[in-house]
């Protein structure tokens, strides 16, 4: 690593440790933007990760995605295109912290983006459409991740110029090496799109009594195409992808509002307490009371993002 770019990653890592004092996601002066502050390695856990952008400064996560392994780091962003749950686990202390920029996706902003970018028709190679994707941070790239940080820094400029460098962050990753890949996700355009609409459903409808044939015929697909294309999508059925959001947002439930189990139960659909407690162990290895416990002590969980469409962990 040169000297220019160490330099450029200490500074990053200073601006990030005075713009997260405190464990988990720290708020920002740009609602769709957050910090992430880990002062401790998390083993294998599962997550639900909804359509945005990770940039990694200091520490290392890594994500596993059906037989993938998604690292990003310092040298590497993740970029998530639809809502998929995978498995994570981070590496961190309290000497070297996880640090680490977490971007709410602003479709808007990337719809955007994608109509001028693909207006100037550049030559680039077809990449077939991703849910996530781990892309190395380039030097473009980590120079746009220091402006940005500079101008969250200071309170007026981030008001005013940070939309500005968020933007240009988005960029980055629209043009940089699977930048493609991403846009073609975004785009929900074929089989793409009709399960793009399906996790909607299942995302705005999670308590509902959704079953595969309904989603199915809302995504206007047969019963096997719709489970193969989803399957290849998010790397797990349509009924375990319902059964994991509802789990996700119960534990969210739970902590943000400090409903019991049994309130987070029937909230998210579940109608057998015993099953929902069962199923939730299966998912989180603790009872529902003892994983809300963990969250509240470990982790500062900021409230649920402004019109969020989807339900994630965090």
């Amino acid at each position: 690593m040169s000297m220019a770019v160490n330099q450029a990653q200490r500074r990053m890592v200073k601006l990030l440790h005075t713009l997260a004092p405190v464990e988990g996601y720290n708020l920002t002066a740009l609602p769709s933007v957050r910090i992430l502050r880990s002062d401790r390695a998390l083993t294998r856990t599962p997550v639900l990760y909804d359509p945005g952008i990770v940039i990694v400064c200091q520490g290392c996560k890594r994500g596993y995605f059906g037989d993938k392994l998604y690292v990003y780091d310092a040298q590497h962003y993740l970029a998530v295109s639809v809502p998929v749950p995978f498995d994570m686990e981070t590496e961190a202390t309290p000497v070297q912290p996880l640090l680490a920029l977490y971007l709410h996706l602003d479709f808007g902003i990337a719809a955007d983006l994608m109509l001028q970018i693909d207006r100037q028709a550049v030559d680039e190679p077809v990449q077939a459409p991703q849910s996530m994707v781990s892309s190395p941070i380039d030097a473009d790239m980590r120079a746009s991740v220091l402006r940005f940080l500079e101008t969250m820094s200071r309170p007026l400029e981030a008001v005013v110029l940070g939309p500005g460098m968020l933007r240009e962050l988005y960029f980055r990753v629209l043009t940089g090496p699977q930048g493609r890949a991403m846009r073609e996700a975004l785009a929900l355009k074929g089989q793409y799109g009709r399960i793009g609409r399906a996790l909607r459903r299942i995302h705005t409808a999670y308590a509902d009594a959704l079953d595969l044939a309904q989603l199915a015929r809302e995504a206007g697909m047969s019963v096997p195409a719709f489970h193969s294309h989803f399957k290849a999508i998010t790397q797990t059925s349509p009924m375990q992808y319902l059964k994991a959001t509802r789990l996700h947002q119960a534990r969210l439930l739970m902590v943000r509002q400090d409903l019991t189990a049994e309130a987070a139960c029937y909230a998210v659909g579940y109608t057998s307490p015993s099953q929902f407690s069962r199923e939730f162990r299966r998912q989180f290895g603790l009872t529902p009371a003892a994983e809300a416990k963990r969250m509240r002590e470990n982790f500062a969980i900021p409230p649920a993002f402004d019109g969020a469409e989807f339900v994630s962990s965090h």
